[in-house]
């Protein structure tokens, strides 16, 4: 898993229409949180997106851009972005999954896909990242909120 104060790495992944993204096209602009799902049928991190949904005015207030990265193929993606109406980018592994690019490996004799979530600042550095082998501990929102508040304090210094 990545360290908090570390550079986040500049990994490549792409969205349900099959475009690049890369976390270095957000340096400079916006700050970066990015949930990484079990998978889109986990019914806990599906809350925990919709925690995200309900909290998105508050996100883009802060300048922050959410993004939820999930293990499936981006048909697969795009089917469950559709249906459950979800307006941030939904990525996608360009090769392998998302979770595998940060290390958020699977665990347990390989059968449960972590769940997590990094916060990046616009200056590239990691300022929080979390993740959890049981879906209800991959979402640290308490933890999430304090890091997008020290956002706020290191753009007054």
């Amino acid at each position: 898993m990545l360290e908090t104060g570390s550079p986040a790495p500049d990994i490549a992944l792409e969205d349900t229409d099959g475009r690049a993204v890369r976390l270095s096209d957000f340096q400079g602009n916006h700050a970066v949180l990015i949930y990484f799902m079990r998978s889109t049928s986990c019914a806990v991190c599906n809350r925990h997106v919709h925690d995200l949904i309900r909290r998105r005015n508050e996100f883009a207030a802060d300048d922050v851009q959410v993004l939820v990265a999930v293990p499936e193929d981006r048909q697969e993606a795009a089917a469950w972005k559709a249906k459950r109406q979800v307006p941030f980018p939904v990525l996608v592994g360009r090769r392998g999954t998302p979770h595998e690019m940060i290390g958020l490996s699977r665990k347990v004799f390989g059968s449960l896909q972590q769940s997590g979530s990094i916060l990046i600042d616009s200056r590239g550095v990691i300022r929080h990242a979390h993740g959890a082998t049981m879906p209800t501990s991959g979402y640290d929102k308490k933890r999430i909120i304090a890091a997008v508040q020290g956002l706020r304090t290191r753009k007054g210094t």
